[in-house]
């Protein structure tokens, strides 16, 4: 596994990220498996979110992994807050007291980094940033990032944080690939020239801020995957020529595509399956020549101007 600095920090991590939403859906010894077979591959990068199954996956992770002082030094641990029932809260008091819970269902003493999961308009970034100081200070939080959020969101929130922003994590894969086509279609009136999301992934390349791209394999809002999908005839021809190329597996490649561009980017993969897993972290040993990216992105339906 390939190894690469997590924004402005001091941290190295893997290339991949795993994503733990699903381990709820393993039994004691499936996940006791996965996880030792992510650690096998050197995926010691685990992201988290204390709504993943209402807490109960970071408690199956912990269970999972054996967690004791000598494996928590041998990984990286993600989580996310902020996200409540019918609401975002981003107050002091929730961000605190999120933080407590993830740390004791994780039977750990720290989070390497901790992220604002989707945007609370109401937030008030003198709070996030008492949060925040708090949290550095006991040692409970090495680091801070974002999901979901705009470059105006994370300059409201510089108004007052003053640890940096490390990462942002965002919705990214070759059929949902809108922060792309965008920077494409500059001063075009086409579909493709509306500005969803302010130039993120400018702004994150500008300001070192690692963009971990969430569901790399979904198109649409979780409707499915696109590999194997008859919706895709001509991306998944493309994309098995190409896998075929590099004698590896369809999933390597999708993987591949994210890591090709300069963004440096930390794909979050969420699957449960051994197998896929590993093809994913054989993912960064490819490296796609810029023919290659192209023809995937317009194999996908994506016109260039």
């Amino acid at each position: 596994m390939k190894t690469m600095k997590l924004g402005s920090s001091t941290l190295e991590v893997p290339v991949v990220s795993v994503g733990c939403m699903r381990i709820n859906s393993l039994d004691k010894a499936g996940a006791e498996k996965f996880v030792q077979s992510a650690l096998e591959e050197g995926a010691n990068f685990f992201d988290h979110a204390d709504i993943y199954g209402a807490g109960a996956c970071e408690e199956i992770f912990a269970d999972a992994i054996h967690m004791d002082e000598n494996i928590r030094e041998k990984i990286i641990l993600q989580s996310k807050c902020g996200i409540r029932k019918g609401m975002f809260d981003f107050s002091k008091e929730h961000i605190l007291e999120s933080v407590d819970g993830i740390l004791k269902r994780l039977r750990t003493d720290y989070l390497d980094i901790l992220l604002l999961h989707r945007p609370d308009t109401l937030v008030e970034p003198e709070e996030v940033a008492e949060a925040f100081d708090i949290l550095e200070s006991s040692g409970k939080v090495r680091y801070f990032g974002v999901s979901n959020q705009t470059p105006m969101q994370i300059q409201l929130l510089k108004k007052s944080v003053k640890q940096p922003i490390v990462a942002n994590q965002l919705q990214l894969s070759i059929t949902n690939a809108n922060m792309i086509s965008n920077g494409f279609n500059v001063n075009m009136e086409n579909e493709a020239a509306v500005n969803r999301d302010g130039s993120v992934l400018d702004y994150c390349r500008l300001n070192d801020i690692t963009i971990q791209p969430w569901s790399p394999f979904q198109f649409g809002f979780f409707e499915g995957v696109f590999l194997g999908n008859d919706k895709f005839p001509e991306l998944n021809q493309k994309i098995d020529e190409i896998a075929s190329k590099y004698e590896v597996s369809n999933t390597t490649i999708a993987i591949a595509w994210l890591l090709r561009h300069p963004a440096h980017m930390q794909p979050v993969i969420g699957t449960m399956n051994i197998d896929r897993l590993k093809d994913c972290c054989k993912a960064t040993h490819v490296h796609l020549t810029r023919e290659e990216w192209y023809a995937i992105y317009r194999a996908a339906g994506n016109v260039l101007p």
